[in-house]
């Protein structure tokens, strides 16, 4: 699949020099920008890889302006159930317990790894990068997208407003309700009531999230604190089955257009 648009081109990677211009992309987001690191993270060559990279699709927005090595301006890494087996897990699994999506039996979509270079954020390149995932759940027949979603910074309570309003407003259904595994477990509902203020808490929600949200997208029950990340994680679950017509327009305007 490859998508051209005015100023991008979005396709999957198609080789290593590929998946390497990603790893290095989210070096500078997830390490640099973040302050992150992870057992293979490679500082000399600034790469941010992991052991599951080739198991996964990796979903590429390019600036053909740019040099080769420096072209991947987007990212987003996409997992399927089957491949999941074959790696022996989801990545999320090691933070939630995803026993009721697996029971469900339905087909499964795990995201990760999301990240633009700072120079084209908020504008349409991460609509570009949803329009072929949109063309990609369609082709697999995907039924639910999930995957872990952060805040920046490992205190948990620097995010109390916003993570209590996902848990009091947002939580998933029972049959989508994955829940932080026992031993990393934080409790997202930290204000008491009449403490919550909606409007902070929208406000400091990272934008993915609210975009998820904006889809028809619930979140996992509690938390997890991932030090090595410097972030705060929640679980992002989307079924799209649920999602309602003017959520599914959202979802396609850019494939259509």
């Amino acid at each position: 699949m490859t998508a051209h648009t005015s100023t991008y081109v979005v396709r999957f990677a198609r080789d290593e020099a590929d998946l390497r211009a990603a790893q290095r992309l989210r070096y500078r987001v997830f390490v640099e920008e973040l302050g992150g690191t992870g057992p293979l993270v490679d500082h000399d060559a600034r790469l941010e890889a992991d052991a599951l990279d080739p198991f996964f699709d990796h979903l590429l927005l390019i600036d053909p302006t740019r040099p080769t090595g420096d072209h991947v301006v987007g990212a987003y890494r996409l997992l399927r159930g089957e491949r999941a087996a074959e790696a022996g897990g989801f990545y999320s699994g090691s933070e939630y317990d995803l026993s009721p999506l697996i029971a469900g039996g339905r087909k499964l979509l795990e995201l990760g790894r999301s990240c633009l270079d700072p120079a084209h954020r908020g504008g349409l390149a991460m609509y570009h990068l949803w329009s072929a995932l949109a063309a990609y759940v369609t082709e697999q027949e995907i039924d639910i997208l999930f995957g872990v979603a952060s805040f920046r910074g490992a205190d948990i309570m620097a995010h109390a407003q916003a993570l209590t309003l996902l848990h009091q407003r947002h939580l998933a259904p029972a049959d989508l309700r994955v829940r932080a595994r026992d031993e990393v477990y934080m409790a997202m509902d930290l204000v008491p009531g009449a403490q919550l203020e909606p409007r902070k808490a929208m406000l400091e929600t990272p934008a993915l999230i609210k975009a998820y949200l904006k889809l028809g997208g619930f979140v996992g029950e509690g938390a997890f604190v991932d030090a090595e990340f410097n972030t705060t994680d929640v679980c992002l679950i989307l079924d799209t089955a649920r999602m309602n017509a003017a959520q599914k327009a959202i979802y396609t305007r850019e494939q259509r257009g």
